[in-house]
């Protein structure tokens, strides 16, 4: 989901700082930052545009597992001892990334309390993200799933206005981050635009009506 960076974190500043300790690599739509299997050897930071990460499972079944956007950072793994990367980045627009090797970012962490914040607060919502999504796929039907997907990437619930999702994000998508088939989506979609609570004007909108459906937790009559 796009956030603002935080403020105590300057990329400009950073690259000027690190100088060829990292590097800024642009990349097209639908190319990949890097793909699963790949040596895991550097964290990266989303400057501009959206990235998604996924995963392919032996049997071929893939499932997207994050949407990023500015003042993200990804493939952190790295610090925890992964050799090898177990997702791949995918850019979903155009897209500038970052990318930081691992002796170099942990040095960051270590030496600079200004970035050791921001990455320490990052690790920490990556993880309470983690953890609800996992509460979610449990105990949630997919049609509340998907309701409580549109509703963070469209940032309800963060500061500001809520933000239109690109059309980029397509429903076969969606369905890989809810654990669904793209036709349940598909249906579920056609039905939250009937009840007024998203509609379709290049880009998908979506109206406070589904947060407050949400927090009233109005019942969904579609289960799997």
């Amino acid at each position: 989901m796009a956030k603002e960076p935080q403020s105590a974190f300057d990329a400009r500043t950073f690259l000027a700082r690190l100088g060829n300790d990292a590097r800024i690599a642009d990349f097209v739509t639908d190319q990949a930052v890097f793909e699963q299997g790949d040596a895991a050897d550097a964290v990266y930071y989303v400057q501009t545009g959206k990235v998604k990460l996924s995963v392919l499972s032996e049997q071929g079944k893939g499932a997207v597992i994050a949407l990023l956007g500015p003042g993200d950072f990804f493939g952190e793994g790295c610090l925890a001892g992964q050799t090898m990367c177990i997702s791949s980045a995918v850019a979903m627009a155009d897209t500038q990334v970052i990318r930081i090797d691992k002796r170099t970012i942990q040095k960051l962490i270590a030496d600079d309390p200004a970035f050791s914040e921001v990455f320490v607060a990052h690790l920490l919502e990556r993880a309470v993200r983690v953890e609800a999504d996992l509460i979610d796929q449990l105990f949630n039907s997919s049609e509340k799933r998907l309701a409580r997907l549109l509703l963070i990437l469209a940032n309800f619930g963060k500061d500001g206005e809520p933000e239109p999702i690109l059309a980029e994000i397509s429903q076969e998508t969606l369905a890989q981050m809810i654990g669904t088939t793209r036709p349940r989506v598909s249906h579920f979609m056609n039905k939250f635009r009937k009840l007024g609570f998203i509609s379709y004007n290049g880009r998908i909108e979506v109206h406070r009506s589904l947060l407050n459906a949400v927090l009233r937790d109005q019942p969904y009559t579609d289960h799997e």
